[in-house]
């Protein structure tokens, strides 16, 4: 999360990507149904400020000290909200401490392989699985890399096997297991465009992999990751324009960050749930007394028309969707309420409904 400084007001900001760039670093993870794909919620996360370049080279640290810490200690956060789940990430997490830690009867982890690995009884990881025979073939839509990016689709074929990952010569906690059997499973373009970086996924998983079928349905799980993407998109330029602020202490901005990715997942679930079929309930977002709200506000903003009125069912997210969106200028015509609107509707419901709250709040107390 980059922020604008110069060198009189770095506002306590670390380094972030290369150069002289500014600002803080936000790791979150929330839920997706894994037959729906709607973002269930947040269930962990961090946010912090680098206090500078550390000397030690990556390999050299301990993991408490890397960095790379807060894809275990995420997850391990996760664990405690969710009993059962399969956890999904990208290749920054391809990480043994990951695999040897996190995973048990109730929780499995999924994600993306970024570095070749050396297996029990001799061979590499990429080696070993781009040697399995083809299980299938089928075309895969991808959604465009940066907005403006057009969409597209990629044929592509399946190949996966189960392996045993020797623990890294590197790794410096040696209470970790010697070894761990995984599934990997690799996605490869067959004929990309010209011009396109073909498409070349190669996935590592807990889960058991019986045929293609279960492997095509852990393909499908890594494409929900693209969820997070757009909760990160809705907190930069395409919502809270987070990046804009001018709170002036790093402190502040660590404080920001962390209450614009809660509002930033509402905004997803509520963009994701405007249409009402995935039968969310609204309390998968709002607590008894802010729906409480939303059924007050409903009757002054439907109109006259059909097409004004709050087509569903009460207390759904669906139905709660469509009086944010009303709140933030939506007039029920043309095209659906997108991030920002429902970001300027969450802004005005939160006035009103705190405005509800200390009217009630009068009432009931009595100061002496």
């Amino acid at each position: 999360m980059k922020f604008p400084t110069n060198a009189q007001r770095r506002r306590g900001l670390g380094p972030v990507g290369k150069g002289n760039v500014h600002g803080l670093l936000v790791h979150a993870m929330i839920a997706v149904d894994a037959r729906s794909g709607s973002c269930l919620g947040l269930v962990g996360g961090d946010v912090w400020s680098r206090a500078g370049v550390n000397p030690t080279p990556h390999g050299e640290r301990p993991l408490a000290e890397r960095e790379s810490v807060h894809w275990v200690r995420t997850a391990q956060q996760a664990k405690s909200v969710l009993q059962s789940a399969a956890m999904v990430a990208d290749r920054e997490s391809d990480m043994y401490p990951l695999w040897a830690s996190v995973p048990d009867e109730n929780v499995h982890v999924l994600t993306r392989a970024m570095k070749d690995r050396a297996l029990v009884g001799g061979g590499t990881l990429f080696a070993t699985v781009a040697a399995a025979p083809v299980a299938g073939k089928r075309e895969i839509k991808l959604p465009g890399r940066d907005p403006g990016q057009p969409k597209r689709t990629a044929k592509v074929e399946l190949r996966h096997c189960e392996v045993v990952i020797l623990r890294p010569q590197q790794e410096r906690d040696l209470s970790l297991p010697p070894s761990v059997r995984l599934r990997v499973i690799e996605v490869r373009e067959t004929d990309p465009p010209e011009g396109v970086e073909a498409l070349h996924w190669r996935l590592l998983t807990t889960h058991d992999i019986a045929d293609a079928k279960a492997a095509w349905e852990i393909v499908g799980w890594y494409e929900l990751r693209w969820t997070i993407e757009q909760m990160f998109r809705v907190m930069k330029s395409q919502g809270l324009q987070l990046e804009d602020s001018q709170v002036s202490t790093a402190e502040r901005l660590v404080k920001l960050a962390a209450v614009a990715t809660k509002a930033a997942c509402v905004d997803i679930q509520l963009t994701q749930g405007r249409d009402g079929t995935d039968q969310m309930p609204a309390s998968n977002v709002f607590s008894e007394a802010e729906i409480d709200t939303l059924a007050a506000l409903r009757p002054t903003l439907e109109g006259q028309t059909e097409r004004q009125r709050n087509p569903h069912p009460p207390r759904s997210l669906a139905w709660a969707g469509w009086i944010i969106a009303r709140l933030g200028g939506w007039n029920c015509y043309y095209k659906p309420p997108g991030p920002i609107t429902f970001r300027r509707g969450m802004e005005h419901f939160y006035q009103i409904h705190r405005g509800r709250q200390l009217e009630r709040l009068k009432r009931e107390v009595r100061i002496p």
